[in-house]
């Protein structure tokens, strides 16, 4: 009889055992669950949430980017009710536009990141990654007839801005430290606004559809269409680094998600963003191709050969 009870306990012994080890398994599955990010409506904004998606998946987490989502209130609103958990922001637009701070008399990159920091952070969102490029706003003109007329600075438009179309991005045209800033600040109005998303707003002005453009600085089509980007001699614009914010309560419950984006920080400076923006642009890769090669280049992740 002593055989069976002793077959009988190692039985027992092995449903306990087999009751604690699988179930810690499924555990961490659901812990780590989804990721939902969110991305404005330009090139940039979609490689790098790609990238932040591609390095939370490598954490073991489920991941659902979401391209072309919106202009900066729809980001950050999803932001707060739980409908995104991350995406990327601008120093200048989270101090002007989200936090509503008066314009500084000297625009300080140092100044408006700490204070974009902490005003995101009383908000309920905390900067995760602070990726190490500025990418601002700028107004740019055709460079033959930024020549033609001897414009080199946005103060040179004064005497042609009534004769000027301008294009604009679908919230430069409206928000306090876009146009209505330049407008205030420089004296001078344009004779029509044209707010289309970034591409079209592009393409109009390499086809002579708008005279001036709000351009992006890391925007390899400032080059590739021959503009010339104008100083912005009397400071009206704020600067623009690039930061990934994630809400608090989602940082809180997944402090692995936190560690994987905050490997990106620094990793991009300006020149290599017009590099993957170009690959965008020109060679009409994909999005999320080109942030996965940047990640392998930069030793980030492991390419997926060599893991094979």
């Amino acid at each position: 009889m002593n055989w069976k009870i002793l077959i009988a306990t190692f039985v027992v012994l092995a449903v306990i055992l087999s009751g604690c080890t699988e179930p810690a398994s499924d555990d961490t599955e659901v812990e780590k669950g989804e990721v939902v990010i969110g991305s404005k409506l330009f090139q940039e904004s979609y490689i790098l949430a790609h990238m932040a998606g591609i390095m939370l998946e490598e954490a073991g987490y489920e991941v659902d980017v979401k391209e072309g989502l919106g202009g900066t209130f729809v980001n950050y609103e999803g932001l707060k009710q739980g409908s995104i958990d991350v995406y990327v922001e601008y120093t200048g637009t989270a101090y002007s536009q989200i936090l509503e701070e008066p314009a500084l008399e000297v625009w300080d990159p140092e100044v408006v990141y700490q204070k974009a920091e902490e005003g995101l952070k009383e908000d309920g969102v905390l900067v995760v990654s602070n990726l190490g490029f500025e990418d601002a706003y700028a107004l740019a003109v055709k460079k033959q007839w930024a020549e033609e007329n001897n414009v080199v600075a946005i103060s040179d438009l004064e005497n042609h801005a009534s004769d000027l179309i301008i294009g604009t991005d679908p919230e430069f045209a409206l928000r306090e430290d876009g146009l209505p800033r330049i407008s205030s600040l420089y004296g001078f109005e344009f004779k029509e606004v044209k707010p289309t998303v970034a591409t079209l707003m592009y393409e109009a002005i390499k086809l002579d559809e708008v005279d001036v453009i709000s351009a992006y600085t890391t925007d390899t089509r400032n080059e590739l269409f021959d503009l010339t980007i104008l100083e912005d001699d009397m400071n009206a614009l704020p600067p623009y680094d690039a930061i990934v914010v994630m809400s608090a309560e989602f940082a809180e419950a997944n402090p692995d998600a936190v560690t994987a984006l905050e490997k990106l920080n620094g990793q991009i400076d300006t020149e290599t963003m017009r590099g993957l923006n170009y690959q965008f642009d020109v060679d009409k890769r994909e999005a999320e191709d080109i942030a996965r090669d940047f990640l392998i280049e930069t030793g980030l992740i492991e390419s997926e050969l060599a893991e094979e």
